[in-house]
């Protein structure tokens, strides 16, 4: 019987192990930001192809990734559209929580998440044929999804029925019917592709919904409600936010921009402290990349000499920083 051979463990100097934690969270932020990209490229590819027609190739071109690094993430290309459906309606649903969280009556809570939502819809439009047109075609798992979301936004509108002694008479089914009808209008007008803004459905969409529950002196209060056009969510309205960016998201970038967007007008030497950037001429560059891809401005005193600098998001920037920090699947 040979003898058994006993390793000697390997202890690793303090500096060592701190380095290598440091590359193995690189290396975790590069792979979540090459998968944002492709989540990002086949939501397009959805839009532009539908989803029965979109190819790995397509996403990987989209995406400016190789095949192999593709492989390396997802199992195929049904599980890439898989978790594209899954980040978008992540993202749609913080959304409608964070646009209804303050209100405190049904119709309320129902017509500041219907604008959310609609505004969502208008302002990125791939997402918004990805989950509401595509995700039919996209086979039994992706209808699964589906579904789970509807019975999210079935349950929401059936606690109209204890608005009234009227409402609860009401069946379970009605705020089925109700959201199975709202879902046909935007699938009709997303088809039409008329470039209407969805935000004109704000007012009919909650006629709709608050008539069998409230009665029709409610639906047609809402029918002639003030509409505003601004965001209850305030977030940017950018599809593809690093379509054309001739810059590479490093690890390093991503956390320049995280340091930005929770410190508003912190200067060069706060950013590199936060970011862990010891090189000022490294910060500098860096910073002077960002400004020159409009993803951050000066907002200070920086340009006359001998004055700090004082950085923003700008919106777009805003965005990337959205979209890799904020909806990461």
């Amino acid at each position: 019987m040979s003898a058994r051979v006993r390793v000697p463990s390997v202890r690793m100097a303090p500096t060592q192990r701190s380095q290598n934690g440091d590359y193995r969270l690189q290396r975790e932020r590069v792979t979540q930001i090459q998968r944002t990209r492709m989540l990002v490229a086949m939501t397009e590819a959805c839009a532009e192809h539908g989803a029965a027609e979109v190819t790995v190739a397509r996403v990987v071109q989209r995406a400016a990734v190789s095949r192999r690094t593709f492989y390396e993430i997802f199992e195929d290309r049904e599980e890439c559209l898989l978790a594209a459906v899954d980040h978008a309606v992540a993202g749609l649903e913080e959304s409608l929580r964070a646009a209804s969280a303050a209100e405190r009556s049904w119709s309320a809570r129902m017509r500041a998440a219907l604008a959310a939502l609609l505004l969502e819809l208008q302002s990125e439009p791939g997402l918004a044929r990805l989950c509401i047109v595509e995700t039919l075609k996209a086979g039994p798992v992706v209808l699964e999804r589906r579904r789970q979301l509807l019975d999210v936004l079935v349950a929401a509108v059936d606690e109209g029925r204890g608005e009234s002694k009227r409402s609860l008479l009401l069946p379970p089914l009605t705020a089925e019917g109700v959201v199975g009808g709202a879902l046909a209008v935007l699938h009709a007008r997303l088809l039409e592709d008329s470039g209407r803004p969805l935000l004109e459905l704000l007012n009919p969409l909650m006629a709709m919904i608050v008539h069998p529950y409230l009665g029709q002196a409610a639906a047609l209060r809402e029918l002639s409600s003030a509409v505003s056009a601004v965001d209850p969510v305030g977030r940017a309205g950018v599809a593809d936010p690093f379509k054309g960016l001739p810059i590479r998201f490093t690890y390093r970038t991503t956390r320049v921009l995280a340091t930005i967007a929770s410190t508003p007008s912190a200067s060069n030497r706060e950013v590199a402290e936060a970011a862990g950037i010891a090189d000022e001429g490294q910060m500098s560059r860096l910073l002077r990349r960002l400004e020159k891809c409009e993803l951050i401005e000066n907002r200070g005193e920086g340009r006359v000499k001998g004055e700090p600098n004082a950085w923003r998001l700008t919106e777009r920037g805003a965005a990337v920083h959205h979209t890799l920090d904020v909806r990461r699947a």
